[in-house]
């Protein structure tokens, strides 16, 4: 299993003390050093499109604006994840999207989790929960 869905953070998202997730579990060094933990996947899927938003409100409204600071060069071979991201969405690197559209949101974390996990493996159920708890 791999360390994303494990942590039900299946986008990977940094544990960070200023963000207070809904649904996120205590920080446990033990457990877990870098990642956030939720209760359970919807959390973490929210999570994931609760951070998409945030990043398109200050100007990432692409798809390789959003992957670029998701998931930054000096640690990942970006390029590779934005292209395969917008290949899963039907649209180029640079062209406009907003995770404000339910099923756009849906495809950037099917996509993102994808790629950050290797599979993706929550049906549309999970999703349509994730997106009722925004």
């Amino acid at each position: 299993m791999t360390r994303g869905i494990r942590n039900n953070n299946p986008g990977n998202i940094d544990y960070n003390p200023a963000n207070p997730w809904q649904g996120q579990l205590p920080m446990d060094k033990a457990i877990e050093s870098r990642f956030c933990r939720f209760e359970s996947p919807e959390y973490g899927i929210r999570a994931l499109i609760k951070l998409l938003r945030t990043y398109h409100n200050k100007g990432c409204n692409t798809v390789s604006k959003m992957i670029n600071r998701w998931a930054p060069p000096h640690e990942n071979t970006t390029q590779n994840y934005v292209n395969g991201v917008a290949n899963m969405l039907g649209v180029a690197p640079n062209d406009p999207v907003t995770p404000y559209d339910k099923q756009t949101a849906f495809k950037l974390a099917k996509a993102i989790i994808q790629h950050e996990n290797g599979f993706q493996p929550y049906d549309d159920a999970v999703f349509e929960k994730a997106y009722s708890l925004l």
